[in-house]
């Protein structure tokens, strides 16, 4: 393989997708962490989007997540999409299923009022209710026991939620046993674990605070959650 270059913003969920990636085919690689409020010049002439990730694969530079994982996919074994047509399609779907959700926990975290966060809320919880309907029963992945390419495109949109349920009192996976179960999984994985920062949540935290949103108002607030009555 040639030399392998991650170009990478420290909070970005789309560049966990390919960090995931890379670990699960213990595939070498170097990763350069950018300041997106100050791109350098030489990320702005090889980035077509101005965005990351961008892989830097010897000479040649990819950019889009979902076109970065497919290649690592194609190229470095173990396989993380299923071997078969129909299913493999299928994966495909839900890891763009998964950047729309991705696209839905932004507008949580950039809600300005009340009104737009519980919409947010409910759209997040309706895509969850799909998911919870569309696992596979034996778990722990998406698709049971292998973990593939949907697992990597989930596992950062899982991890916002272990800063805003704390912080808002709510459980986004209340009755959703399923899900629950898969995000549990996938947060004790070693891929997933070692795709951040380890202040990860901390520097999360901070940028959730750092808006001026309906969300950063709650969080700002402190409100302690209920604690369970004891005899």
């Amino acid at each position: 393989m040639p030399r392998i270059e991650l170009v990478s913003f420290v909070l970005c969920p789309y560049v966990q997708r390919a960090a995931i990636v890379l670990a699960e085919k213990g595939a070498p690689f170097t990763r350069t962490d950018i300041d997106l409020a100050n791109k350098p010049a030489w990320f702005t002439a090889i980035s077509p989007t101005g965005k990351v990730p961008l892989l830097r694969v010897g000479d040649s530079v990819l950019f889009e997540s979902a076109a970065i994982c497919e290649y690592l996919d194609e190229t470095i074994a173990p396989r993380l999409l299923p071997d078969d047509p129909l299913q493999r399609a299928r994966h495909r779907a839900f890891v763009e299923f998964a950047s729309g959700t991705l696209a839905d926990v932004a507008g949580l975290y950039g809600a300005p009022d009340a009104a737009g966060y519980a919409a947010k809320r409910q759209a997040l919880r309706t895509r969850f209710a799909r998911l919870e309907a569309e696992l596979d029963a034996s778990g722990p992945f998406f698709a049971g026991a292998a973990f593939g390419l949907v697992d990597a495109a989930f596992a950062p949109v899982f991890r916002y939620f272990d800063v805003v349920d704390p912080a808002t009192c709510e459980d986004s996976f209340d009755r959703l046993p399923r899900v629950a179960r898969w995000r549990a999984a996938l947060s004790a994985r070693p891929s997933v674990q070692a795709a951040v920062v380890p202040d990860f949540r901390t520097r999360l935290a901070v940028f959730l605070r750092g808006r001026s949103s309906h969300l950063a108002a709650l969080m700002a607030a402190g409100t302690a959650c209920a604690q369970p009555a004891t005899a």
